[in-house]
Formats: structure tokens, sequence, C-alpha cells
């Protein structure tokens, strides 16, 4: 494949019934600790933070997140209740505190998020575009409302919003047209975020899921930390919800755009896989391929992947497809903004 057939498949995906899947990698790429800086961020800081038999706990646990990363750290012994929502607070914090510098850099203008950038290349369907994001952060809420379009996260409301999937997708309702007898609802256009593992803004009140857009101190996010409860949690209000919508997106999808996602979350692998397997046209970026996503690769000729390389210290593109390897060196098409700007804008 050459460069320009590349530039010609990459811009052609991008039509009817794409669904994006949104990794950590993307949010990192932006400034949103990952998982390494997390578990390190961890180590070093919760020892101070505990107390009572927390501390014993975390003297057990904390080698295995050395050891094996926090993600398979957390899975080899399960925290407490107590722990767990000690881990979630405290990831809570970091990665707001990051997610606070880098939107109040968009709000005064001196910068644009990859996702703004790529949002006016996407088609808009009636139904929204689709996304389904692992990630807590908002940024891409953010990069929605900065390309102009409205963000449907399921929550009514700014305050305290409430779930309601009925409410929050009327609401973008702009006309009822009759057709034949039949009502036809057009709508604005609009990018719907389903979010399994929860997301910075939401919390519980008086036993109910709520959104509030500001920060809440002492109050536990709606956030699903890594781990071995990860699964069980899952199950459970707003999360079953949005994971029931993005699971449901994807059953439907006729392709998939997948940025930064690993292939490591049981909450969509069952969904996901299965459709590539059935041979959705599927297109990968990512700064280097996890195992899971090479084997993925490795097995479907309708994925096409890309991630970084270095050829004789000049950054490249290592682009698989279909069995072959290509590298195009000079350009990092892996890269969100790099990609819109090479395929989109030249």
């Amino acid at each position: 494949m050459d460069i320009s057939a590349l530039k010609l498949t990459i811009q052609q995906h991008m039509s009817d019934g794409l669904v994006t899947i949104v990794g950590s990698g993307l949010s990192c790429a932006e400034g949103i600790p990952g998982m390494d800086a997390l578990a390190s961020h961890l180590c070093s800081s919760m020892p101070s933070l505990m107390t009572g038999p927390l501390v014993a706990e975390w003297a057990k646990v904390s080698p295995n997140i050395t050891a094996y990363g926090l993600e398979d750290g957390l899975t080899k012994i399960a925290p407490s209740t107590n722990l767990e929502e000690a881990i979630r607070s405290e990831v809570g914090r970091v990665v707001f505190e990051a997610e606070a510098a880098i939107t109040a850099e968009v709000f005064a203008g001196t910068r644009t998020l990859g996702f703004t950038r790529l949002l006016p290349h996407l088609l808009r369907p009636a139904g929204g575009i689709q996304v389904v994001t692992t990630n807590y952060d908002r940024l891409l809420e953010v990069a929605s409302e900065e390309a102009g379009l409205g963000v449907d996260v399921m929550f009514t409301g700014v305050f305290a919003g409430r779930l309601d999937e009925r409410e929050t997708r009327l609401s973008f309702c702009r006309d009822v047209k009759l057709h034949k007898g039949t009502s036809r609802f057009l709508y604005a256009d609009r990018v719907v975020i389903s979010k399994p593992h929860g997301s910075l803004d939401w919390y519980e009140r008086n036993g109910e899921p709520v959104r509030h857009c500001g920060p809440l101190h002492n109050v536990s996010r709606l956030i699903i930390p890594p781990g071995q409860n990860k699964y069980r949690n899952g199950y459970s209000s707003p999360f079953d919800v949005h994971r029931e919508r993005g699971n449901k997106e994807i059953d439907r999808a006729s392709r998939f755009l997948i940025v930064g996602y690993g292939f490591n979350d049981g909450h969509l692998e069952t969904h996901l896989t299965e459709r590539i397997r059935k041979g959705i046209p599927t297109l990968i970026l990512a700064r280097t391929l996890s195992d899971n996503a090479k084997k993925v690769v490795g097995a479907n000729p309708n994925v096409i992947a890309l991630e970084s390389a270095v050829v004789s210290g000049v950054k490249a593109t290592r682009v698989y497809s279909q069995g072959s390897t290509d590298i195009f060196g000079g350009m990092s098409l892996w890269d969100l903004e790099q990609l819109v700007t090479e395929v989109f804008e030249s």
C-alpha cells in the first residue's frame, strides 16, 4: 500500500455507520495521566493517606501494583470496599487536576483538542455521532462542544442532572415534520458518548446517580477504578445503562474507528471483538499497539492499524494491513492531530 492509497482508505472509512471507540491513549496524548503514571502516583502518595487497617492492606496491595501495573496489580488481591474507595478518590482527584489544566487552555483559546479537529470530517447521522469511551475525563465532551456540536451523555441538568436517556435525547429535538401520516423528529447535530467506566462529573445523591459539572468536596465520584471488582461494579447504575447503550451501538456499527484503546476491557470485548471477527472494517490508531490489539490485527484482515515507528532516527508510521506491514517515514499518522493534518487538511 502506498501513501496515497492509505490516505484514500482512511478518508473513505469515515462514512456511514461509524462508531468510534476511545481509550486512555487519546487522553494521554492530551496530557491526562495513564495507567503507568497513576500507578506510580498511587504507590508514592497512598501510604500517607492511609489510616487504621488500610495501612496494612495497602502494604499488601502496593507491591503487586509495582510488579504488574495498576490494572493487573489490583486483580491479584481484591481491595476492600474502603481501600477501593480511597483509590477511586485519589485517581479521580489526579485525573481531574490534569483535565482542569488542559481545559483551561482550551477555554482561553490557546489550545485545540485533537478530537475537535477530527469531528468536522465525520458524518453527522440523525442519531448522533456515536462514541464509546473507557475514559473518566471529559475531554471528549469539551472537544465536541468546541466543534460546535451538542453532547449527549444521558444526563439532563447541570447541578444535579438526572439519568434519563429519553429526556436527554428529546432535548436535542429541534422540529417535528409530518410525512405521510408519520411524525419525523429532526435533531440537532450531536455527539452521543457512552461511558461504561463512569465520568468525573457523576456522583451519587440520595441513592441515585446524578451529574454535577463542578467539583464537589468529600463526595465520591461514580468512576470504576481498575481491579478485580471492575466487572462487578460495571453492572450497577449508571454504568450498566452506558455499557448497554455502548454495546448496542457497537452491535449496530458498520465500521469502527478505534483510538488509543488496547482491547483490555471485558465490558466491551464481548461485543467489539466479535463484531470485528465478523468482518466489520476497522481502523486502529495507537502510539504502541498492545499485545491484545496485535492479536486482533493479526487475526482479522478487515483491520488496518497504525502505530508509531522510528526509522534512522526519524519519526514514522508503521501500518499493518491484510497481513503486510508498511512503514511511512516523516509522518506520524497514528497521532490523531497528525492524521487530520495529513489526510483531511493537506
